[in-house]
């Protein structure tokens, strides 16, 4: 079931958290082994929590949107008191106990929400697949021997399978996207600003537009989770101070609206199987009445340029994490360096190397890339691009899986330069991934939608009108099909 179709049925009384909560711990025993999605179970705090929710009931009390409904956080820098955080699997980590909630543990959990453990993301999130030296692997639903994408890969392929109907995505780079891209769910990215950042002892952020989203199979599980996260709080100086119906938005027309289609966003090879997809995908619209174009952005960059510039931006921002961590008497690029993958070592002890004039330039940059995206909605509602640009790839031994480094012969950046995602990382502009079909009649694709800065509504009409007339709830009997002995790499 949906997510919101439980919490509907557990409010009337048809359903017992209790016994919800305990199907679910069953479903996970029974089918995680074989996926590796789970690496933290919180099943005896999720047992109490799913006891007082069926007391709230039972009670009459006033209950909250996810009340009674089970979820899962990730385990990079979703957090809740008591439970372990590895920061993706880090081993210097590994009995790390957490003393304060995120954004999407503590809103979830007041909302009623039953969280039941934690997901596998790549060590510190720098990647856009799912793997590390930890825990290993986690495995597509899917395609078993593939990956489902990432950082956020366990949530999106936990939900994939059924482990869980919604789990937390983060998103600094497409961590949210691109695994939904990959286990054909639906990952949502809010506009920067509108889900508040809880982190410290950097309460700012300002290296990047990253934020907290959600990972769902249906649209309006997202509609309901950005209900929840979204909204004002103080410890955040850039959180946005403003009410959203988003759930309205699922009932809305896009009859009129002007959409652009980008199939390459100007500058990156894309998959001929994940082309075509998306390219059939986006004519959907037109059946709503909207019109697509196909236009041309006008990036100044190669998209070597972007991907290199990203990192730079993004690692500034993890250079911050490492004197926290030395802060704790941590050291990991001295005592620990093991524990972190090689291009890992090799961006950060770069940009720990950077000066001032380096970060002017790099600004720039990412102005001129935020004018080129701001101009399309100059005369469009929406702009369309692939997620990524590549089907799922393959596990590899040893921890350290990467994507592609070529794509129709020409060079990518293996870490996350085949994902056309991070350009609205450095924008701030919300976006969503959308499944737009299946590749060899197994492979999902997703179809990147774009809204304007503060667009999200936007977002969540076009894609609950792509879903009514292109739904993909079929393509779950795969993953309900699947195997569940654990493949060998």
């Amino acid at each position: 079931m949906s997510a919101s179709e439980l919490a509907e049925r557990i409010k009337n009384r048809e359903l017992s958290p209790v016994e919800v909560t305990e199907a679910f711990i069953e479903r996970i025993e029974e089918r995680n082994k074989s996926l590796n999605a789970f690496v933290y179970f919180g099943y005896e705090d999720a047992l109490r929590n799913a006891k007082e929710a069926e007391r709230a009931i039972l009670a009459g009390e006033e209950v909250g949107t996810f009340h009674g409904v089970p979820t899962a956080l990730k385990d990079l820098f979703g957090s809740k008191p008591g439970w372990v955080s590895t920061f993706g699997g880090v081993k210097a980590f590994k009995n790390n106990v957490a003393t304060n909630y995120c954004a999407y543990g503590e809103r979830i959990e007041k909302a009623g929400g039953i969280l039941i453990g934690k997901t596998n993301s790549p060590v510190l999130g720098f990647r856009g697949v799912t793997d590390n030296y930890l825990f290993g692997p986690t495995r597509n639903p899917f395609a078993l021997n593939r990956n489902p994408g990432g950082s956020s890969g366990g949530s999106a392929a936990a939900v994939a399978d059924g482990l869980v109907p919604i789990a937390q995505g983060s998103d600094s780079g497409g961590s949210t996207r691109i695994p939904a891209a990959w286990s054909g769910i639906y990952g949502f990215k809010p506009a920067g600003g509108r889900v508040p950042f809880l982190g410290r002892p950097d309460g700012f952020r300002t290296h990047i537009f990253s934020t907290e989203g959600t990972l769902t199979r249906t649209v309006e599980d997202a509609a309901m989770g950005l209900s929840v996260l979204t909204g004002y709080d103080d410890r955040d100086p850039h959180s946005a101070n403003e009410k959203v119906d988003f759930m309205a938005a699922l009932h809305g027309s896009i009859k009129g609206w002007r959409i652009a289609y980008s199939p390459n966003f100007d500058v990156y090879p894309v998959d001929e199987d994940v082309a075509k997809i998306v390219a059939d995908a986006v004519k959907v619209f037109e059946q709503a009445g909207a019109t697509v174009e196909e236009v041309e952005l006008g990036v100044p960059y190669h998209q070597l340029e972007l991907s290199d510039l990203f990192t730079r931006i993004a690692m500034r921002g993890s250079i911050g994490l490492m004197e926290a961590f030395k802060s704790r008497g941590i050291d990991l690029l001295k005592d620990h360096r093991d524990d972190l993958p090689p291009q890992y070592i090799e961006w950060i002890e770069k940009v720990y190397e950077s000066n001032m004039l380096d970060v002017n330039r790099d600004q720039i940059m990412r102005t001129k890339m935020y004018d080129t995206v701001q101009n399309v909605f100059k005369n469009y509602d929406l702009l369309i691009t692939p997620t990524a640009a590549v089907l799922p790839v393959e596990n590899v031994p040893g921890g350290n899986t990467v994507g592609p480094t070529h794509i129709n012969g020409e060079e990518v950046d293996s870490l996350l330069g085949w994902a056309m995602t991070f350009i609205t990382n450095l924008t701030g502009h919300p976006s969503a991934s959308i499944p737009a079909g299946l590749a060899n009649g197994r492979l999902p694709v997703g179809m990147q939608i774009i809204g304007k800065r503060y667009g999200d509504s936007d977002v969540l009409t076009a894609s609950a009108v792509f879903e009514k007339l292109k739904p993909w709830q079929h393509t779950y009997d795969i993953c309900k099909n699947r195997p569940l002995s654990v493949p060998q790499l």
